[in-house]
């Protein structure tokens, strides 16, 4: 999602974070079988995101989806620290769909995961929730023990008083039914106290993942493992072109397949209901429809992106403007232009969309999703039911892989499970699938764009610069995009160029176009800093410079981009024999990437990427195995767009359908990565999204490097 500001939080913010006044305590009983012997595990809520239970486990509350990434380790070791826990007792579930108790502030108050914002909007608010929980406990210790609280100290899930000793668990009960401390009372950790944050895995105190076990052991939950007694499974027939609608369908081939139960029509199809997903499946093949195509999209990619290009030859929307602007580009000089052209792009994650919808006309909705916007999918589901908000339960489940696609304004995915659930009347809980094709061929897409970017260099030195955009906007028709203002997510990346450059002209078109699109990894930054950094190299070249040493002098006023640019140039070393060598930095998301790319060309024109090394600048550093995790796997993801990722469309309809044809990367195509973090006492910023940008301009720069071509059509492919 989009890139977003450092979130301060207000004192009303931490306030409800550890929830002085009633809200968020409470004392129960685990909903988990109860253990024969031990008896059931008494479960104490010290505030909304801190559980403890009598077997002394922390539990931490998770507001954010964990999808791969990592949250459920780097927001709970956030509590971990504060509350002075030992490593073995933290869990971690995900929190109910509850805006006042756990709405992202980043997203304006409402349930959601994305642009890099769970360690981000987290940080303080959950060291206020452990810090609180902390005091909680050692006031509990204090009145049981009958000694003054300061002479109880708390570490490794244990407090002492003298001769006293206790467990969180064995006090827990006591500590839930205090008063919350005054949030200004509150004491944090210093960074030379940290027994957890920014430490490297440990495996005497076993510091690591705590996502990773269940889904070693297969006991970790997807949607997909949930399957209630007496469960349907639905496939949906969606029309192959986009906007097309069903005119009628017969039923009469689908419903002779054993094991399907039901055919019905919701709003962007019809739905094949079975007693498994094989049955479903064979049922949707025998179906016929008859699409109404009269409001279709029947255009292809080649005649929508020469749309796009004709609309280049005048101004669009006004995004930034610095001395001149487009007229800075007149002068002495020469001036060199480039059309960079981006394809339409697939999520693809590992996990396809899938549900498990359980629904009590009248009554009541459960709804089993890796779901990535809560808000959205609780709202969607109860509007289409006609139910109250608070008859409308969302369960959380761990999602393989997401990349942007579960999370959406439109709340797809539970909006045709309120359709379906409500065309069978609740008969029985369903659960919806999603196959790969579905995926790739009737999902939503990074948006087809083309970026006209023009320099004039003048006496070794980049003089003026301009970046026209043409693109579908995502935010358009949203609340978060007034009218007639540019598409903060088509330009984020472009519009904050940071290079001293005197004069600097941004400006977008936004195209209407049926093509259903949604952001999609790094969002606008995966097309603007390839055409950015990229056309950078282009004018450096032109102007006799040094690429490196030109960014250098013109960041000069940009610490944390030359910090990252001048780590990552120096980790790399010398330019290997036989190599080519690319540079490329960028900021998003609050924290700043720089990476370099080695390359070899061969003789046949094809090339490999060898190696990338890789400098990052996200502020204070959580877990840093974590953060070289996603730095590795964002340059994986921006590598495989760059070098054979494309959704073409053919007369209003995707050609590709599954992953023999829609080419990601493969494993022998995957360089080797160096990750070097920058030290920081800066708040923490994002890493989830902003290892993906840089690679694609880096390898670019490489290949400009060895053949002295501009890269401007995407995917590349094989060949230099």
């Amino acid at each position: 999602m989009a890139d977003t500001a450092t979130f301060s939080p207000s004192r009303r913010f931490v306030l409800g974070v550890v929830g002085f006044g009633a809200a968020g305590f409470a004392v129960g009983c685990d909903l988990r079988a109860a253990d024969a012997t031990s008896g059931p595990v008494a479960q104490n809520m010290l505030g909304p995101y801190v559980r403890v239970g009598s077997d002394n486990t922390v539990t931490v509350f998770l507001r954010h989806l964990e999808m791969g990434q990592g949250v459920s380790t780097g927001l709970t070791t956030i509590v971990a620290e504060e509350i002075d826990a030992d490593w073995s007792q933290m869990r971690f579930e995900h929190s109910p769909a509850d805006d006042k108790l756990y709405g992202n502030p980043a997203f304006g108050g409402m349930m959601g995961t994305g642009g890099s914002t769970a360690i981000l909007s987290s940080w303080e608010q959950l060291r206020a929730a452990g810090a609180s929980a902390r005091e909680m406990l050692r006031q509990a210790a204090a009145k049981k023990w009958s000694v003054d609280a300061s002479t109880v100290t708390v570490a490794k899930g244990e407090m002492t008083s003298g001769n006293h000793k206790a467990t969180f668990g064995e006090l827990a009960a006591e500590a839930s039914a205090l008063t919350p401390p005054d949030p200004k009372s509150l004491k944090y950790k210093e960074a030379s106290a940290y027994e957890f944050i920014g430490k490297e895995r440990d495996p005497a105190k076993t510091l690591g993942r705590l996502d990773t076990p269940g889904k070693v052991h297969a006991t970790a939950q997807y949607a997909l493992d949930y399957h209630p007694e007496g469960t349907l499974t639905a496939v949906i027939a969606r029309s192959p072109k986009f906007g097309g609608k069903v005119a009628s369908f017969d039923d009469t081939g689908a419903k002779a397949v054993a094991g399907v139960t039901d055919v019905v029509q919701v709003p962007n199809g019809v739905a094949v209901v079975a007693t498994n997903f094989w049955a479903a499946r064979k049922g949707r093949e025998a179906l016929k429809v008859t699409w109404d195509d009269s409001a279709a999209e029947k255009r292809s990619s080649d005649v929508m992106l020469e749309d796009y290009r004709k609309l280049l030859a005048k101004p669009g929307l006004e995004a930034r403007k610095e001395g001149k602007g487009v007229a800075g580009l007149q002068g002495a000089g020469q001036v060199i232009t480039a059309d960079f052209e981006f394809p339409f792009l697939v999520h693809a994650p590992m996990e396809p969309l899938n549900c498990v919808i359980e629904y009590k006309p009248g009554e009541s909705c459960s709804y089993h999703s890796g779901s990535q916007m809560p808000t959205n999918d609780q709202r969607a589901i109860f509007t289409v039911l006609g139910l109250k908000p608070e008859q409308v339960t969302v369960v959380t489940h761990v999602a393989g892989g997401s990349f942007g696609r579960r999370a959406t304004p439109d709340a797809d995915l539970a909006t045709e499970a309120a359709h379906l659930a409500k065309a069978l009347n609740g008969k029985a809980p369903v659960k919806l699938m999603w196959t790969r094709e579905d995926d790739i061929r009737t999902g939503k897409y990074r948006p087809m764009n083309i970026h006209r970017m023009t320099a004039r260099v003048n006496n070794g030195a980049i003089e003026a610069w301009g970046d026209r955009t043409a693109i579908q906007s995502i935010m358009e028709g949203t609340p978060f995009l007034p009218p007639g203002a540019p598409d903060f997510s088509s330009i984020e990346g472009s519009n904050d160029i940071a290079y001293a450059i005197p004069n600097v002209s941004v400006d977008v078109h936004l195209v209407k176009n049926p093509v259903p699109i949604l952001w999609w990894r790094s969002v606008g930054h995966t097309h603007t800093a390839y055409a950015k950094e990229h056309f950078f190299d282009v004018a450096a070249r032109k102007a006799g410079k040094d690429p490196v040493e030109l960014r250098r002098a013109l960041l000069a006023k940009e610490p944390r981009q030359l910090g990252v640019l001048n780590l990552a140039v120096e980790k790399a070393g010398p330019v290997p024999a036989g190599k080519s060598r690319g540079v490329a930095v960028h900021h998003s998301f609050s924290s700043y990437v720089a990476e370099v790319a080695d390359v070899t060309v061969n003789a046949d024109g094809t090339f490999h990427v060898d190696r990338v090394v890789c400098a990052v600048d996200c502020g204070t550093v959580i877990n840093p195995d974590i953060v070289r995790a996603q730095m590795e796997g964002g340059i994986g993801y921006g590598l495989s767009a760059i070098l054979g990722e494309a959704l073409t469309i053919k007369d209003g309809a995707p050609v590709q359908s599954n992953f023999y044809d829609y080419n990601v990367l493969r494993m022998a195509q995957m360089p080797k990565v160096e990750v070097f973090i920058v030290p920081s006492t800066e708040p923490p910023s994002g890493v989830g999204e902003p290892g993906v940008p840089p690679i694609g301009p880096a390898v670019a720069n490489a290949l400009l490097a060895s053949t002295g071509k501009t890269y401007s059509k995407l995917p590349l492919g094989t060949k230099a």
